[in-house]
């Protein structure tokens, strides 16, 4: 696949996804790295493109410099922000509330505190996310260990086992402490994905160095 098509695949997939407006998103290809750039009305937009491209065949990596920029109407207060974003984590059945502590400068959220999982740390993030007048989130969220390298890393080759996406035996797994590390080569960025979500959904994994390589 040339460049040029690749990027016209990227801009259908972006014209396709309904959950954002692509009017203002540009997009460069080079290689198969994809840059985006222009801005959109929400960062829940922002991180929608990024996924959106990531979905389609022959993307190498993504270089990510869409800017945010919010409408008068959807403008709030910061501490207006910090109770929403407050009232969602604790509305959230699958998130601890009072383990996650919230802090709003112009619009930009960080998020920190302590949780037994990692779906708890993406979790409160994508809670925060879809606020109105949310321009970006650092999350900072870590997830504190409760089991020993080797149980993380049986727990993560019976987790590849299971899952349809990818081969397993094709995925090699290290634990040092509570950083996973993960090579070897899948056929898509799809099977990429899914073996790091695996590895995250493990208790106790704090970090994961992805190096497997998408061959397509």
């Amino acid at each position: 696949m040339t460049d040029k098509d690749l990027r016209r695949d990227v801009l259908d997939e972006l014209d396709f996804d309904p959950s954002l407006d692509a009017a203002d998103i540009g997009v460069a290809v080079s290689d198969g790295v994809v840059t985006l750039t222009g801005h959109v009305g929400s960062y829940a937009e922002k991180i929608e493109a990024e996924r959106a491209v990531k979905r389609v065949k022959g993307v190498r990596a993504i270089a990510q410099e869409i800017q945010v920029r919010l409408p008068e109407a959807k403008k709030l207060a910061d501490d207006q922000i910090a109770a929403r974003a407050l009232a969602i984590i604790a509305w959230s059945v699958h998130l601890p509330g009072d383990a996650i502590q919230v802090k709003v400068a112009r619009g930009w959220v960080t998020l920190t505190g302590t949780v037994p999982w990692q779906y708890q740390v993406m979790g409160a993030e994508a809670a925060v996310r879809r606020l109105s007048g949310v321009a970006g989130v650092t999350n900072l969220v870590a997830v504190r260990p409760d089991v020993q390298p080797k149980a993380v890393r049986d727990r993560i080759l019976e987790a590849f086992r299971r899952s349809a996406l990818f081969e397993a035996d094709a995925i090699k797994v290290s634990v040092e402490g509570d950083k996973v590390t993960l090579e070897g080569a899948v056929t898509a960025w799809a099977e990429r994905d899914a073996a790091e979500r695996a590895a995250w959904s493990v208790p106790g994994v704090r970090a994961v160095e992805d190096r497997i390589v998408a061959l397509s």
